[in-house]
């Protein structure tokens, strides 16, 4: 018994640097990203909108990688790279459409407080950043899915328990980022021009990284 529980212990605790390891290696990009999102908070905007889509996103690519657990892939390789286009098309959506979206500010603001729980899981903004999250993920679903097959399922439960905790600790790095006194006013200042070439970019380098 002591021998079986020590080794399921060693499991536990290989798993948990395992998790760690592996999203902080798949996902620092990510913070650069979350720190942006949370710059721009605003009455159409929420904390609890970005924190959700990035669970959402998250999960996505999650489910995607499971696959790999069960010896199969559910994404062909070849499509991951067409995520690229995704922050792309929001990354000109935001360009095109920015000087639209400051005048709809007060209008949405009239409205916010009326938009809450379901209301911030179903908003086009949660959307947008799980759309970012995904598109972001091909090196995520490439590394997670032989991660999972080489695992059992015990350390499986504590790696994907691991994942999901650090993403609340990246949108808490994120939001602190944002409101940091060296970083914030840059950000607030010129964080909404940015953010549409940074999406752009990204897309860029996960189209070029896949197909050149």
């Amino acid at each position: 018994m002591r021998g079986g529980a020590r080794r399921k212990m060693g499991w536990v605790v290989q798993a948990v640097i395992t998790g760690i390891t592996a999203f902080v290696a798949t996902n620092i990009d990510d913070i650069v990203i979350l720190t942006l999102f949370f710059a721009q908070i605003n009455a159409g905007f929420r904390p609890d909108q970005i924190v959700l889509g990035q669970y959402l996103g998250f999960c996505v690519l999650i489910a995607a990688s499971l696959p790999g657990f069960f010896g199969g892939l559910l994404i062909p390789k070849a499509w991951i790279g067409l995520l690229g286009l995704v922050p792309i098309a929001l990354g000109i959506s935001q360009f095109v459409c920015r000087e639209d979206k400051e005048m709809d500010v007060q209008i949405v603001s009239c409205e916010v407080n009326r938009s809450r729980g379901i209301a911030s899981f179903l908003a086009p903004q949660t959307y947008n950043v799980a759309a970012v999250t995904v598109a972001n993920g091909g090196d995520n679903i490439g590394i997670y899915v032989p991660l999972f097959a080489n695992n059992n399922l015990i350390s499986l439960g504590v790696i994907l328990s691991v994942f999901l905790v650090m993403v609340g600790v990246w949108c808490y790095i994120g939001y602190h980022l944002s409101r940091h006194p060296a970083i914030a006013p840059l950000l607030t200042r010129y964080g909404h021009k940015i953010v549409p070439f940074v999406l752009i970019g990204l897309g860029i380098f996960i189209l070029t990284e896949n197909y050149l």
